[in-house]
């Protein structure tokens, strides 16, 4: 019985995992969160159909987040304007904007996180996530 239930959460993992839907689920409700819309159903609805015309037409998809929102977000970190924030603060905002999961593990070099890092790593994971999206 315990290996067939085994059996079945691997099979569940694996689908999850091919499909990206984890990935696909965390984008969504990034975007909830964010915009927090009065209908919430028809919001994701809505931003679910965007997606898809996005994959047929090879327009880029919705992102919410722009250079102004990004640099916002890094100097409301760096509360003493040294131009640098924490690891911890760079991850925890990762995963804040939906980029990065709670149990990813991330590198950290010992180096603090400049402005220009942050905005190539939000960048890149962003664009991991838009490419991820081609393959649903």
């Amino acid at each position: 019985m315990e290996a067939s239930s085994s059996s079945r959460e691997l099979r569940a993992r694996d689908y999850l995992e091919k499909h990206r839907i984890m990935e696909l689920l965390n984008y969504l409700t990034t975007h909830l969160i964010f915009f927090q819309p009065d209908k919430p159903r028809e919001y994701l609805i809505s931003l679910l159909e965007r997606l898809r015309i996005a994959k047929i037409t090879g327009v880029a998809f919705p992102f919410f987040m722009d250079h102004s929102n990004i640099v916002s977000m890094f100097e409301m970190m760096d509360t003493s304007n040294k131009g640098t924030i924490s690891f911890v603060q760079y991850k925890q905002a990762l995963i804040t904007l939906g980029l990065c999961t709670t149990d990813e593990v991330l590198k950290d070099d010992g180096h603090v996180i400049t402005l220009d890092k942050f905005k190539h790593e939000v960048s890149r994971r962003s664009q991991e996530i838009c490419s991820a999206f081609n393959t649903l």
